[in-house]
Formats: structure tokens, sequence, C-alpha cells
């Protein structure tokens, strides 16, 4: 585990923080962990729902950006496209899950990924990502409001 506050990588803000740790942040690859708990706003029957998923594994992608680019400030990503999302099981309460992203192409501002959520070794969730980035800082939008 990577010793950084995940909030100080990501411009998410409790209660829509999916991930709770960067395990990895190496060249083109990230990972996460994340526990899901029974509060969580993508709780639907007693998992962790679909567009929660989306959500974590664009999460991952932003603080593995947002390590490399430490001191830059967090930029504020937007979720471009969602291509061969495939779920083979939805994560439930307490699941300890672990997504990987790796970076396959980045053309300016837009970067894509392929994406895969695990949970006890077991593949849940895979996908292709295109997340576009913005200049701004997330922080110049704060004082906005």
């Amino acid at each position: 585990m990577i010793p950084i506050s995940i909030l100080e990588l990501i411009p998410q803000h409790p209660p829509f923080v999916m991930i709770d740790h960067l395990l990895l942040s190496k060249d083109k690859i990230g990972r996460t962990s994340f526990v899901v708990k029974e509060n969580n706003i993508f709780i639907e029957n007693g998992f962790f729902s679909e567009a929660g998923l989306i959500e974590n594994i664009a999460q991952t992608c932003a603080a593995h950006i947002g390590y490399i680019n430490k001191g830059e400030g967090i930029k504020i990503g937007v979720i471009g496209s969602v291509k061969n999302f495939e779920i083979k099981q939805l994560p439930k309460i307490n699941d300890y899950i672990e997504t990987t992203i790796e970076i396959s192409n980045v053309v300016f501002h837009t970067t894509v990924i392929s994406a895969k959520v695990h949970c006890n070794s077991q593949l849940m969730a895979s996908c292709e990502m295109k997340i576009s980035i913005s200049d701004i800082d997330n922080n110049e939008t704060s004082h906005n409001e």
C-alpha cells in the first residue's frame, strides 16, 4: 500500500469516494482497494451496483494519475465512454475488492484504460474506459462554489 490519503489524489469527497487505498502506481498500471460498506450510496439489495463498479474503476484511474502527477493539483476527469463492460458477479456488503487499471493509450487529454475488479482472486467485472481529463484544477472549482 502506498502511504498517502486517497483524498489527496482524487477530486471526489465523501460520501462519493469509492476507493480506500492506492496499492500500486507504476508506469501504466494502478491498483486500489475498497471495502464495500452497508451505507454506501451504490448499495442495491445488499450488492455494490454496476454504477458503483464503474465509479470505482474511474476513481482508480484518477488515483493512479493523481499519484503520478503529485504536486500538479488534482484534475477533474469525466468518463467519456465505457466499452465491453462485463460483470461476472456484483460485490456484496463487506467484500474487499481490488481494482487494477492499465493505461493503453493517451491522446491529448483523453486516457484509455482497461480495468479488472477482483474479489478473493475472483474476477468480478472488467471493461475498457475513456476518461477525459480537464486542465481545471479541482481546487479552482472548490473556491467558486
